[in-house]
C-alpha cells in the first residue's frame, strides 16, 4: 500500500529552489575539467555521463559546484539595481545548475551504487553542505531583495506562475529562519549543520544492518519458498561466497515472500527480527541517540522563531496546514484499521489450530497464516497470481497506461547510445503518440544489490520548465526485485505490482509538468503522493488484466476466475496493510510534539504504542530506529501522514473514474486529470487543483469504502 518515493536530490532544492534544474543552453561562467561539473552533452539534449561516476571525482565536484552557486548567489545579492522579479528571482531560478548536475551524480552513488569509501566522503560533506545552505538561507541582502519583490507582489500582483514562484520562495526563506537576528541565524546554522551529519550516519547505520544481517539456509530449510525464490537466494549465496547455500538478505524484497511462505517459524523468527531490528542492535550502528537528538535538535531550531514544536513548524505549508488536522484524518481511520486486524488474527488463529500447529500468532506468523486465509476465504493463492505478473509485461502495462491517459509512446533507446550507472538499468525515449514529439528519457533501475538502500523511489535527473525555453525531462525509477537466475522470469507478488505502478505514477507526474519556473516543479508533501498512489488503481482495470497479466509460461491469460477473487480480495488484510501504516504515521507525528529532552526513544515507541492500542501481532512499517523518511532527513519528518492524507484523494478521485462513462479510461475525465492533478505540480494550490478536478473537496468515505471499513455517518 505505502511505498517510498522521494527524490535522491532533495538536499539542493530545499534551498536553491532550483529543483535540481538543469539546462545545456545557457553558458555559465567556467567551464570545470571537473567531468562530474560538466555540461552534459550527447543525444537527447544532453544525458548524464554515468559511466563516468567515480568516487574521486565527487567531493571536489561538490565544493567547486557550491562555490560556483555561491559565486552566483552574491551576484544576486549585491546588484545595485533596485529588486525586481526578474533580476531576483528569475536569477536565482536560473542559478545552481552545475550544482544540479553534481547531484544527479551524488544522488545516485548514495541510493543506487553506493559503497564504504563514497559514505566516507558522504560524511566528510555533509557538514559542508550544511554550511553552504545556511550561506544562502541567511544571506541577508538577498532576502532583503526577495522581501522587497515579494512585498511589492502583495500590493501589484504578478502573472499566476511567477506570483506562486515569490511565495513559495519568501515562505521558504522565511520558515529557514531568514528573519532571526544574527545570533539567533548563527545557532541556527549551527543546529543544520550537526543534523546534515546525524542524518548521514543514520542512514548509513541502517545500510550496515542491511548488508550485515543475512540468513543462510541449508538446503532441507527451503520449505514452502517457490522455485524463483530459491534460486534467486542460492544466487545471492553464491555471490557471496556462500556457494551451496541460500541467503535471504535483510531487505523487505527478501524479507516479505520469506515470511509468507516458509514453513521453519523459527528461521522466520529469526530473519524478522533481523529486519524490524535494523538500527536497534545497541552496539556502534545503533540509531536511538541519534533520533533523540535530532529531536531535541529540531525542536531547538524551530524555537528559535517562535513555534513550540517542529510539526506546528512543518505543516504550516502543507494541506493539513496543522499536527491537529493530520492527527484528526488518523485517529479517524486508526479504530476500524485496528479492529480489522484483530478479525484478522482470528481468523489466523483459527487456520492454525485447524492445522493442529499449536502456536499463537505472533508477528513473523502474520504474513505466513495470512496467507493461508487468504486461500480458505477467497480460494486465492498468492503464489499462483505471481505467474501471471511478469516484471517486463507490468512495464508494457504501465506504457499502455501511460498511453491511454497522457498519450505518451515508450521507445527503447539502443543500446550503449545513453549512459547508465550499472547494467540492470535499461533506457526508454518517451515521446508523444500523435505528434511524435520527445517529452524525455525514462530510466529504469528494477533490481536488488549490495549498496543499492532498499524500497522504491522515483527521481528526476532533469526537470521540466520553460521560462529559459523548453526542456526535456529524464526521469527514473527505481525498484529492488531480487534478481532472476539466468534466463528465469521476473515474477512480482500483487503488492509489488502495485508499487511498481506507484513509482510510475511519479514519473508520469514528472513528463507531464507544465510549469514555467523550475521551485514550481516542487511538490507538497501531503499532495505529491495522491497522483501516484491514483495510478496504481489502473494495475486492476480490466484493460491492463485482460492484456498484460499472462502466463510466465504457457503465455496464457490469467483466468477470469482468478481475477474475480482477486477482486474480491482487494479489501483482504486491510486490517495489517493500514495498520503497520498509520503506526509509523502516528509514532512519527508523536515524537515530534513530544518534550525531547530526556526522550528515550525505545521506550517512547513502546509505550505510544500500547496508548494507541496498537495489536501486539504485528509491527509498524517503519520501526523508530530505521524510520529512513524521518531521520535520515526532512522530507517525511512530521510528513509520513502525507500517504494517508493522499489516499483520501486518490480514493474519492477514483470514484470521479467509476462513475465516468468511460470508466478508468474515460478521456474527459482524463484529460481533466492531466490538466489539474498532474500538469500543474506546484504552480497552482493543490487544494483549489483538485476542487478544478472535481467540483469538490474530497471526502473520507471513499477511503473507508476502497478499505472494507465502516463508513462513518453524519
Amino acid at each position: 500500500m505505502i511505498s517510498k518515493s522521494f527524490k535522491a536530490t532533495l538536499i539542493c532544492s530545499i534551498v536553491l529552489f532550483s529543483s535540481c534544474k538543469e539546462d545545456t543552453k545557457i553558458p555559465e561562467k567556467t567551464m570545470s575539467d571537473n567531468v562530474l561539473i560538466q555540461e552534459w552533452t550527447g543525444p537527447y539534449n544532453g544525458v548524464p555521463a554515468f559511466d563516468k561516476i567515480s568516487v574521486e571525482a565527487i567531493k571536489p565536484a561538490v565544493e567547486e559546484a557550491m562555490t560556483l552557486n555561491l559565486a552566483e548567489i552574491e551576484d544576486i545579492a549585491n546588484n545595485t539595481a533596485p529588486a525586481t522579479f526578474e533580476n531576483t528571482i528569475v536569477a536565482m531560478e536560473r542559478s545552481g545548475k552545475a550544482l544540479s548536475r553534481v547531484f544527479a551524480y551524488y544522488g545516485i552513488m548514495g541510493s543506487n551504487v553506493s559503497s564504504p569509501e563514497f559514505r566516507a566522503v558522504q560524511a566528510e560533506l555533509a557538514p559542508k553542505l550544511s554550511d553552504f545552505r545556511s550561506q544562502i538561507s541567511q544571506n541577508e541582502k538577498l532576502f532583503q531583495r526577495i522581501k522587497t519583490v515579494y512585498e511589492a507582489s502583495q500590493k501589484t500582483p504578478l502573472e499566476a506562475q511567477a506570483q506562486r514562484v515569490v511565495d513559495l520562495t519568501y515562505k521558504q526563506f522565511e520558515m529557514n529562519g531568514a528573519n532571526l537576528d544574527a545570533e539567533k541565524k548563527k545557532r541556527y546554522a549551527e543546529i543544520n549543520k550537526e543534523l546534515s551529519s546525524l542524518y548521514t550516519d543514520f542512514a548509513n547505520n541502517i545500510l550496515h544492518d542491511e548488508e550485515n544481517y543475512i540468513t543462510y539456509l541449508n538446503e532441507d530449510q527451503l520449505g514452502g519458498l517457490g522455485d524463483g525464490f530459491i534460486k534467486s537466494a542460492a544466487k545471492i549465496a553464491t555471490d557471496k561466497g556462500k556457494d551451496g547455500k541460500y541467503a535471504i538478505t535483510n531487505t523487505r524484497s527478501s524479507m516479505d515472500p520469506f515470511l509468507t511462505y516458509s514453513t521453519e517459524r523459527e528461521l522466520r523468527k529469526q530473519v524478522w527480527k533481523n529486519y524490524y531490528s535494523r538500527g536497534d542492535n545497541g552496539d556502534e550502528f545503533d540509531n536511538n541517540k541519534i533520533i533523540a537528538k535530532i529531536l531535541r535538535l529540531r525542536k531547538e531550531r524551530v524555537g528559535l522563531m517562535g513555534y513550540d514544536n517542529y510539526a506546528e513548524w512543518r505543516l504550516q505549508d502543507r494541506m493539513a496546514k496543522t499536527p491537529e488536522n493530520a492527527m484528526d484524518l488518523m485517529m479517524a481511520v486508526w479504530p476500524a484499521a485496528t479492529a480489522r486486524v484483530k478479525e484478522e488474527v482470528a481468523d489466523m488463529q483459527t487456520v492454525a489450530n485447524e492445522l493442529g500447529d499449536n502456536i499463537t500468532i505472533e508477528p513473523w506468523d502474520y504474513r505466513y497464516y495470512a496467507e493461508k486465509v487468504r486461500k480458505k476465504k477467497y480460494d486465492l493463492d498468492s503464489e499462483e497470481v505471481k505467474q501471471y505478473l511478469q516484471l517486463d509485461k507490468l512495464t508494457e502495462a504501465m506504457f499502455y497506461t501511460a498511453g491511454e491517459l497522457f498519450n505518451y509512446k515508450f521507445t527503447p533507446v539502443p543500446e550503449g547510445s545513453v549512459p547508465v550507472f550499472h547494467d540492470d538499468v535499461k533506457v526508454w525515449e518517451v515521446t508523444d503518440k500523435d505528434s511524435g514529439k520527445h517529452i524525455g528519457l525514462w530510466y529504469l533501475d528494477p533490481f536488488a544489490r549490495q549498496g543499492k538502500r532498499s524500497g522504491a523511489w522515483a527521481t528526476t535527473y532533469r526537470s521540466s520548465d520553460s521560462f529559459e525555453g523548453e526542456k526535456n525531462v529524464l526521469a527514473s525509477n527505481n525498484s529492488n526485485f531480487v534478481k532472476p537466475a539466468p534466463g528465469a522470469a521476473v515474477l512480482v507478488s500483487w503488492d509489488d505490482a502495485t508499487t511498481f505502478f506507484h513509482e510510475f505514477g511519479h514519473a508520469l507526474h514528472f513528463f507531464s509538468a507544465d510549469v514555467k519556473y523550475p521551485t514550481l516543479n516542487g511538490g507538497v508533501r501531503d499532495y505529491t503522493e495522491f497522483q501516484s498512489q491514483l495510478l496504481e488503481r489502473w494495475l486492476s482495470t480490466d484493460k491492463v488484466i485482460n492484456q498484460f497479466l499472462v502466463h510466465y509460461k504457457t503465455g496464457e491469460p490469467i483466468p477470469a476466475s482468478l481475477v474475480e477473487k482477486i477482486k474480491k480480495a482487494s479489501t483482504f488484510n486491510q486490517g495489517f496493510g493500514t495498520t503497520e501504516y498509520l503506526a509509523s504515521a502516528l509514532i512519527d507525528m508523536k515524537l515530534h510534539l513530544a518534550d525531547p529532552t530526556d526522550i528515550d526513544i525505545d521506550k517512547f515507541e513502546r509505550e505510544t504504542l500500547d496508548e494507541l492500542g496498537m495489536p501486539k501481532e504485528l509491527p509498524m512499517r517503519h520501526r523508530t530506529p530505521q524510520f529512513g523518511h524521518v531521520f535520515s532527513g526532512e522530507g517525511y519528518a512530521t510528513a509520513y501522514y502525507g500517504y494517508m492524507w493522499a489516499d483520501v484523494l486518490t480514493s474519492d478521485a477514483s470514484e470521479a473514474f467509476k462513475e465516468a462513462e468511460g470508466g478508468f479510461y474515460d478521456k474527459t475525465v482524463a484529460d481533466k486529470l492531466v490538466k489539474y492533478l498532474f500538469a500543474p505540480r506546484n504552480a497552482m494550490d493543490p487544494a483549489e487543483a483538485y476542487r478544478k478536478f472535481r467540483g469538490r473537496d474530497a471526502k473520507i468515505e471513499a477511503l473507508m469504502r476502497d478499505r472494507g471499513f465502516p463508513v462513518p455517518m453524519d
